[in-house]
């Protein structure tokens, strides 16, 4: 799997990813991609929970994200937690999410992060990967089939960092469904 190291090192030596915002724009980033694909199927829904220990998951009832096979057969994924998405981070037109700041795509959740879980369902097989501040730690792990697909990505924003202002879940509702008009966002909070 191909990691950009000096990338994701940007991404955390850039002070102007730690705006007070900072963990709620992460979520936007993460939930740009079942947005997207909510689009493109003429609807989707995502569950955003907000976990006890400070980390965050959003899981979309989608497709999965995308995989094929290697020459030797294993199975392998566009790496968009761990090089930059050449669609977004460099561009000058990339769009503005709900938050007036511009996609820069999922490396910028995952270098963010102390860790990240990607979990992965597709008809063909499911997975998933921890990262370390974005470098992956596993390999992907398979899963047994459960008879759904999707993706849930669950990450902790890195407390070492500025700290973000704490999310409020009226505020998640409404920029998540700014997003895709056929998106359908449910918000737990299950902090204390």
């Amino acid at each position: 799997m191909e990691v950009d190291v000096d990338h994701l090192e940007g991404i955390r030596r850039d002070p102007t990813f730690d705006s007070r915002n900072r963990d709620l724009h992460l979520v936007l980033e993460v939930l740009a991609y079942p947005a997207d694909e909510a689009s493109d199927q003429g609807g989707g829904s995502a569950l955003i929970t907000l976990h006890p220990d400070g980390s965050i998951s959003v899981a979309d009832k989608g497709r999965g994200t995308d995989t094929r096979q290697d020459v030797h057969g294993r199975t392998i994924r566009k790496p968009v937690m761990a090089r930059k998405d050449l669609r977004f981070f460099d561009s000058t037109d990339a769009p503005l999410l709900p938050d007036g700041q511009p996609r820069r795509g999922m490396s910028v959740v995952a270098a963010l992060s102390t860790w990240l879980v990607h979990t992965n369902r597709r008809t063909h097989g499911s997975w998933t990967q921890r990262y370390e501040r974005g470098i992956p730690v596993t390999e992907l792990i398979p899963l047994p089939d459960n008879g759904t697909t999707g993706t849930t990505v669950h990450f902790l924003p890195d407390p070492s960092r500025a700290p973000g202002a704490k999310i409020l879940v009226s505020e998640l509702e409404t920029l998540g469904e700014a997003l895709a008009p056929v998106l359908s966002v449910e918000v737990r909070d299950c902090r204390s």
